[in-house]
């Protein structure tokens, strides 16, 4: 490999010719040749944007010459565009202050704009003005999941919440077995069961918008260690007006920045609110699969759509692949929440040092996320419902006797439940034999519709 020599405050070391990054990047390269994993590219595009809003600040307060202003927003556009993916190989596990890919991007984009403006642009004196790795990092951490939340797994939610809804209102009149304890409970409809799943995913979403207005307080402007030496004072303002034009959302510097260097809350706040929508849809998946399971031996309630063969061995077996992938994802989330949870105790003194590992996982989770719940979304929405089979079920469902508890007394009604139970008969035929209630009354009391009003 050809290489060049490139040099930072501590000497030379080579680097590769073609490569847009330079000596500081070339070093991390070396040290942490740990996972092979770089950081997520939403991750180094928030940082790129970042650096435009900063340039452009700068550029507004005559700090920053125009012309290097307006070459490194647009390095930092093309960026941002995808362009240069393989510029940003530094592992996910480098440095806990992210200094390593703060400078990476910041090598990067003076690189791009030097050879726009065919003069030399620094790193570290133009492109990281007024900023500091350990401000630089949790704002982009804060951005790109921000970012994510709004325009990926918001929307997705939504989807999904209106596929339950939507289900629910097509079965709105079929009655179905209730359980507890994976056992026969007082029966209920579709929607009502499919209107809990809604709600449980209508609460995820509102918890996830209710701390945005955490997420999108950056701790740019505090610097090195929030008491925002070598930035002006107005830079981080006019940064955050920058991104809000960009974006859409609402950016503001900190309440307090040695808060917002020094811990993780808000982060670790996100990371257990995504771990709650992960149980949620862990709970909705695994009642899928047990609705689904059968067809001749399980609950056989419902069919979920056949999307592939399930087994190499046994023809014609069909599995409900969707759910077991989501089920996968919300144990991945759950697991990397705890990462996230020992990540936030790492907040020594000034600044928290695992920031970039909460960065890759708060995405990581937000993606999973992201992508599972439209498919899950379909799965609900393909589901057929075997209703002569729950039908079937329903009739001998020796609880349907609770709504006799009123008139014949508890025990009464046990008597009659075990009975049904055991010779398998319908709860209707065994009541008529044990009690003097007119029959059309039995069948109102005992109608499994009616029981669910």
């Amino acid at each position: 490999m050809k290489m060049r020599t490139e040099h930072d405050s501590m000497g030379e070391i080579n680097v590769p010719v073609d490569a847009l990054y330079g000596a500081q990047t070339q070093r991390a390269i070396n040290n942490f040749p740990i996972s092979g994993q770089p950081l997520p590219a939403a991750f180094i595009s928030a940082v790129a944007l970042l650096k435009a809003a900063c340039a452009q600040a700068n550029g507004e307060l005559n700090r920053l010459a125009a012309h290097k202003s307006a070459a490194i927003i647009s390095a930092a556009e093309a960026v941002m565009a995808g362009k240069y993916p393989d510029a940003f190989p530094i592992d996910v596990y480098q440095t806990g202050s992210g200094t390593s890919t703060n400078m990476n991007v910041n090598e990067v984009l003076a690189h791009l704009a030097a050879a726009q403006l065919g003069t030399p642009v620094s790193a570290n004196d133009d492109v990281n003005m007024g900023q500091s790795s350990n401000d630089v990092i949790p704002s982009a951490l804060h951005l790109s999941a921000a970012l994510a939340l709004s325009r990926q797994l918001l929307p997705a939610l939504l989807e999904l919440e209106q596929a339950m809804l939507s289900k629910g209102e097509q079965l709105q009149h079929q009655v179905k077995t209730g359980r507890t304890h994976l056992m026969d409970a007082m029966p209920l409809r579709f929607d009502q069961e499919l209107g809990g799943w809604a709600t449980q995913v209508r609460y995820a979403s509102h918890r996830l918008n209710g701390l945005q207005s955490r997420l999108q307080q950056l701790a740019l402007g505090g610097t090195a260690i929030g008491t925002g030496i070598n930035a002006d004072p107005r830079q981080a303002q006019l940064a955050c007006d920058y991104l809000n034009r960009a974006t859409g959302l609402n950016f503001c510097p900190a309440e307090d920045y040695f808060y917002s260097l020094s811990c993780q809350d808000t982060a670790v706040e996100l990371s257990g609110q995504l771990k709650t929508l992960a149980v949620a849809l862990m709970k909705i998946a695994n009642d899928l699969r047990w609705m689904n399971s059968g067809p001749l031996t399980g609950l056989s309630e419902i069919q979920l759509p056949a999307l592939q063969p399930g087994s190499s061995i046994m023809p014609g077996k069909v599995n409900p692949v969707i759910p077991e992938a989501v089920a996968m994802v919300a144990a991945q989330i759950i697991g990397l929440d705890t990462a996230n949870t020992v990540a936030g105790q790492s907040g020594n003194f000034q600044l928290n040092v695992m920031l970039p590992l909460v960065a890759n996982n708060l995405l990581t989770m937000t993606q999973l996320l992201s992508k599972s719940a439209p498919l899950l979304a379909e799965a609900i929405g393909g589901f057929t419902v075997n209703q002569a089979h729950i039908d079937e079920n329903l009739a001998k469902n020796p609880i349907l006797v609770t709504a006799l508890n009123p008139v014949i007394g508890y025990e009464n009604a046990a008597k009659i439940a075990k009975q049904a139970y055991q010779e398998q008969r319908p709860i209707l035929e065994v009541a008529q034999e044990h009690t003097d209630i007119p029959l059309e009354e039995l069948r109102k009391l005992l109608d499994p519709a009616a029981l669910t009003r």
